[in-house]
């Protein structure tokens, strides 16, 4: 079976299904499209997903435009190396973080990191409106790398002792923590977020045991 990736390079979702892949030793093509340019919204892309989003995922004649569904696919598509455990309650586990991170850690990290990497704006002025927004969203992001932080003590992933779905969805999220830091280092020091190794050791450990992975490499956006 021959599998396809269409994503945006560094786009969270995409770089999910890519991590999914290569947790399972699956080989697969990428299909990396330029959103600067539209690509995204090109006749011949819009033919295979409508909504002109990414990920999109052709594997022979079967389409997938959603992250979280083809990496369900991928688990029944090709049981080794499961990305949803085992039993009925390593199952429950990982989709409980999976939901968790797709509805409050992603939302967190857009409502940090849009204005700061997308639209280029440094943190707002003291005692305005933009400030106090950011401030919350902060805290907001703080929280949810608090509950992975807490969730790491005692096991190696997310999910327990190997790579889930749970590793594939979070690792895009705080590795863009990272890619802040590493580009707009002194706005994440005004963010308070400049030092994540002591902020979260947990995470930090995490991080680079998922990065040592065999392919791991293949999986990281092509800009960075």
């Amino acid at each position: 079976m021959q599998i396809t990736v269409h994503t945006v390079s560094g786009a969270p979702r995409g770089w999910r299904v890519l991590l999914g892949l290569t947790f399972k030793g699956i080989d697969y093509d990428i299909r990396l499209l330029e959103a600067s340019k539209g690509e995204h919204k090109a006749p011949d892309y819009l033919a295979l997903n409508p909504r002109g989003t990414v990920p999109t995922i052709v594997a022979d004649d079967l389409v997938l435009k959603d992250s979280l569904g083809t990496l369900a696919w991928l688990d029944r598509q090709f049981p080794a190396r499961p990305l949803f455990g085992e039993t009925a309650g390593q199952a429950a586990a990982i989709w409980q973080v999976v939901f968790e991170a797709n509805d409050y850690l992603r939302t967190a990290i857009n409502d940090v990191f849009f204005p700061l990497l997308v639209k280029g704006e440094s943190f707002p002025d003291p005692g305005t409106e933009a400030a106090t927004a950011t401030t919350e969203a902060i805290e907001r992001l703080q929280f949810e790398c608090q509950r992975l932080e807490t969730l790491l003590d005692g096991q190696p992933y997310l999910g327990g002792d190997t790579a889930s779905a749970a590793d594939a969805v979070c690792f895009p999220e705080i590795r863009l923590i990272q890619r802040a830091v590493e580009t707009k280092h002194e706005d994440m020091q005004a963010y308070g977020m400049a030092q994540l190794g002591e902020l979260y050791p947990n995470l930090e450990a995490w991080k680079s045991r998922i990065s040592g992975l065999p392919g791991y490499e293949r999986t990281t956006p092509a800009h960075w």
